[in-house]
């Protein structure tokens, strides 16, 4: 069977921060192969909260790391921004990750020996680029975290070290922040601000965010979901709420 090729483009906002053409990633060979995404177009715009959801082993992670170039495409073309990332090669790929994509994971991934203020300005330190304090103050403040910065990440609840992690993310001003369940170590309420601050990241600062997700109430957050099944688009959502959310899942494994 020919593979096909659905696309999706996000039109909100003003210009593309993320775009995938007719992405596919294949693991293993012969008996052993796994397509994990397969013959993927899309166009995320600059200024949107998009989430993506899809049952286990739909391709969520694969897409989000086929995206952010921390992995490469079995085939198809990948643009942040207006750089297109095949060509790159892996010194050149870290620089752009560096500069252009800011990383909030499921784990905090702080360095416990750190300060909030030193965990927050190690991608600065890393590129060997000065941090823009007037920016540094605006982030801190923004997160909540104002009065912590000389905290140890042991010193801080869950939730205070994911706020560490965006602000870490933000520090950079990337193009686009990629989170990978963002609030899956948090309780409802707790993963409930970061939700919510994440999406003030986007309407008042003019943030782009891209987040894989399976919970629905975390995916209304979002402008809009993306969902995928065994690799493929199987189409989008504007202004999502729980229930919408939750009803289209219940029908992707016959999609």
């Amino acid at each position: 069977m020919t593979a096909r090729s659905t696309e999706v483009d996000i039109r909100s906002g003003t210009g593309s921060a993320v775009r995938m053409e007719s992405v596919s990633k294949v693991y293993g060979n012969g008996s052993a192969t796994v397509r994990a995404l397969d013959n993927v177009s899309i166009t995320l715009n600059r200024r949107t909260f998009t989430a993506v959801m899809g049952p286990s082993g739909s391709g969520k992670s694969t897409f989000l790391h086929c995206a952010a170039g921390l992995d490469t495409p079995t085939s198809g073309r990948v643009w942040l921004g207006d750089k297109e990332l095949s060509h790159l090669g892996e010194t050149a790929l870290t620089k752009l990750r560096r500069q252009r994509v800011g990383f909030v994971f499921q784990a905090y991934n702080l360095l416990p020996s750190l300060s909030v203020l030193d965990n927050i300005t190690l991608p600065m330190r890393l590129a060997g680029a000065r941090t823009d304090q007037p920016w540094l103050r605006e982030v801190v403040g923004r997160v909540g975290l104002t009065g912590r910065l000389e905290h140890r990440p042991s010193q801080l609840s869950g939730g205070q070290q994911q706020r560490v992690a965006i602000a870490r993310a933000l520090v950079t001003r990337p193009e686009v922040v990629m989170a990978d369940e963002p609030t899956g170590a948090l309780d409802s309420r707790t993963g409930r601000q970061v939700l919510e601050l994440l999406r003030d990241l986007v309407d008042s600062l003019g943030q782009t965010v891209l987040m894989v997700t399976h919970d629905p109430v975390s995916a209304s957050f979002a402008h809009q979901v993306v969902f995928l099944a065994d690799g493929r688009l199987a189409g989008s959502l504007d202004s999502p709420t729980p229930e919408t959310v939750a009803e289209r899942m219940t029908h992707l494994g016959e999609w």
